[in-house]
């Protein structure tokens, strides 16, 4: 079953490399990636690049080689795209072989007593959103186990919270079962039934159609940002595209990685009611001690530039596609004590803040 299914989707390759970290990056052609066996894409190729929100001025080209396996100047050949190879140890190490790839089935934003999952996130709601940004730094949080992750990333939801929600997800984690590593990782996630039947990480099921042949999504970030030190952050824009409907995602500055075909979702073939940022967190031990998995830094808000992490630059997408920046941004940590978050708002980082924490400590045993 197994071979079968990495059959399926690890696609023959034009050209294989090794990244630093020990991933094999397979350079698949962008027309046969997984995304085009779906029916609805199967004989297509991907699109041409929408048109960009009104209010976003990229400002040149940021460096594409924040990725580990780009710094031997490594490269794909046009027309493909740099793919992380699954391995059978990638699937061996899921809870089960139907769940490889896929979130555990939770509420997005409620009491974290379920499943263990707690969060530190800002949020808007009420509104009609075709998208949003932001700039997110970047660290190696320690993640106690290999059943829990520690992730920070944006989600546009639409939906209710029962089993039709709808999710686009971006942005980075650290995933021990995912990936077998520490390493920080580029990731993408999509849903369209409360995580129960549909969607997956990365490329890992037909859905998200890459059109990038410099960033492999699921490979590792580097640099990361250091405590006191050097802060690194990636910036992400998901958008809807006026004219067809599909919802982009760009990296950086103009760096457009690829779209969710609308007819993957239900609510979100329309637009968005809530966006969300912040920080995720799995707690696997329900009873006895918190773990000790960390989100963003492993340091509380409080510290502020250079110890907590952030998110900046927040801003949404209006059904004119233009960029505007948060009103009513709202704040939530389930467990403060463990991982918390502080607002803000300046000139320079515009709506802004800072989240995370150690997770078990004095004051939260």
């Amino acid at each position: 079953m197994i071979k079968a299914h990495l059959n399926k989707i690890n696609k023959p390759a034009v050209k294989t490399f090794q990244s630093p970290d020990g991933d094999l990056i397979d350079c698949v052609a962008a027309h046969k990636q997984l995304a085009f066996d779906h029916p609805k894409l199967k004989g297509k190729k991907p699109l041409d690049p929408p048109e960009r929100p009104k209010g976003h001025n990229p400002r040149g080209m940021v460096s594409e080689n924040f990725q580990l396996w780009s710094m031997s100047g490594e490269s794909c050949p046009e027309g493909t795209i740099p793919i992380r190879r699954t391995t059978e140890q990638d699937v061996l190490r899921a809870s089960s072989f139907q769940r490889f790839g896929r979130k555990i089935r939770r509420p997005i934003r409620r009491d974290s007593s379920s499943n263990g999952h707690e969060h530190a996130v800002g949020y808007v709601t009420g509104d009609q959103y075709y998208g949003a940004k932001a700039s997110i730094n970047v660290w190696a949080p320690r993640v106690a186990n290999q059943y829990e992750f520690s992730l920070s990333q944006m989600w546009v939801i639409s939906g209710s919270f029962g089993d039709d929600l709808n999710t686009i997800e971006a942005g980075w984690q650290v995933s021990p079962e995912l990936y077998g590593d520490n390493y920080p990782r580029f990731f993408t996630y999509w849903t369209t039934d409360a995580y129960q039947a549909t969607g997956c990480y990365n490329l890992l099921c037909s859905g998200f159609v890459q059109t990038n042949n410099r960033i492999a999504i699921g490979a590792a970030i580097s640099p990361t940002s250091s405590f006191n030190g050097g802060q690194f952050d990636i910036s992400l824009l998901v958008w809807k595209d006026p004219k067809h409907g599909n919802w982009w995602l760009e990296f950086g500055s103009g760096v457009l990685v690829g779209y969710w075909p609308s007819f993957l979702f239900t609510h979100l073939q329309s637009h968005a009611s809530m966006v969300q940022f912040g920080g995720e967190v799995v707690n696997s031990r329900p009873t006895g001690y918190h773990t000790t998995t960390q989100m963003g830094s492993g340091h509380f808000a409080g510290e502020g530039f250079g110890k907590a992490s952030y998110f900046r630059n927040l801003q949404v997408v209006d059904w004119d596609n233009s960029l505007i920046p948060l009103s009513n941004l709202r704040v939530l940590a389930d467990h403060s004590n463990c991982y918390d978050i502080q607002g803000g708002i300046n000139s320079v980082w515009g709506n802004y803040f800072y989240y995370g924490g150690p997770g078990r400590n004095v004051r939260c045993p």
